[in-house]
């Protein structure tokens, strides 16, 4: 039975690092944030206006 447990230990591992593998490679969906940014350098690209 002991060995038993100590065969479990790397394949719970195995599986717990594949799990985080696959959560922390996950597409996030960046388009608002991207869409902001591209305001922000269209804006910073303007010419100051002078009133």
């Amino acid at each position: 039975m002991a060995a038993l447990t100590w065969l479990l230990i790397p394949l719970g591992a195995a599986i717990g690092a594949g799990l985080w593998g696959s959560w922390a490679n996950r597409t996030r969906g960046d388009g608002p944030e991207l869409d902001g940014y591209a305001r922000f350098r269209a804006a910073m690209e303007k010419p100051p206006s002078r009133t």
